[in-house]
């Protein structure tokens, strides 16, 4: 998958439609997320619209929602005692959004007394954060979390791992997998610099579905829930 160059985006920037066109490399096996247009059959993977995800035995969907909107605004895949949250925001074409989107996490993580560290992961640089929580027992603690951030041709993909793999390299590795099979297919409109990019529930607008996971025997499940909010990104200008 080809990335663009990174750097601030320009303050007068309405929507990716005015920005000059950006050659992008084709991809190569192993090195997605992809584009559709590198990609385009669905492969077995399961459909939410924007995003494709592959199917993986023992994994579970949820589906998350905007509360007031009821829209879908991101997706996370349970696995292994951990979680992969996605979320696809619209970028524009002449530069990349996670330099800028990793200092405001990073900024907004030491607004709550967080920790944070950059370390260099799979797809580059990568922030693993600690924020404070107070446990059912009322006592303190921190919850590790660790965000990945890919720019593609006119989409930002945000990760977030929590659970075990968010501390630990190794259990990591599994969610990283699934995150380099995934197929984003943003669509031609014209939307604003990281407008969040809604999904679908497959097949159907039921709030409850189950989705196969790759064998016979192996099932898993997609629920529909709100959306829990962490750190976020937002427009600046």
């Amino acid at each position: 998958m080809g990335l663009f160059s990174r750097g601030r985006r320009k303050a007068n920037d309405e929507v990716d439609a005015v920005e000059q066109e950006t050659a992008v490399e084709p991809a190569e096996p192993g090195t997605g997320p992809f584009d559709e247009t590198d990609v385009p059959e669905l492969g077995g993977r399961v459909d939410l619209g924007a995003l494709r995800i592959p199917r993986v035995p023992g994994m579970k969907i949820r589906l998350e929602l905007e509360k007031r909107r009821r829209t879908v605004v991101g997706t996370s895949v349970a696995l292994e005692g951990s979680a992969l949250q996605l979320q696809l925001f619209a970028a524009p074409r002449s530069a990349g959004l996670w330099d800028d989107v990793r200092q405001e996490l990073a900024e907004s993580v030491r607004s709550q007394k967080g920790i944070v560290e950059e370390v260099t992961g799979r797809w580059g640089d990568e922030l693993v954060v600690r924020l404070p929580v107070t446990r059912p027992d009322g006592s303190s603690g921190m919850n590790a979390l660790r965000f990945v951030g890919i720019d593609g041709p006119r989409w930002f993909l945000r990760a977030m791992v929590s659970g075990l793999a968010a501390q630990d390299e190794k259990r990591a590795d599994a969610l990283y997998d699934v995150l380099a099979d995934v197929v984003v297919c943003r669509g031609p409109e014209a939307r604003a610099p990281r407008e969040v990019v809604a999904l679908t529930a497959p097949g159907s607008e039921e709030k409850a579905a189950e989705v196969e996971t790759g064998g016979a025997q192996q099932r898993g499940t997609l629920t529909l829930k709100d959306l829990e909010r962490g750190p976020e990104i937002s427009e600046t200008r």
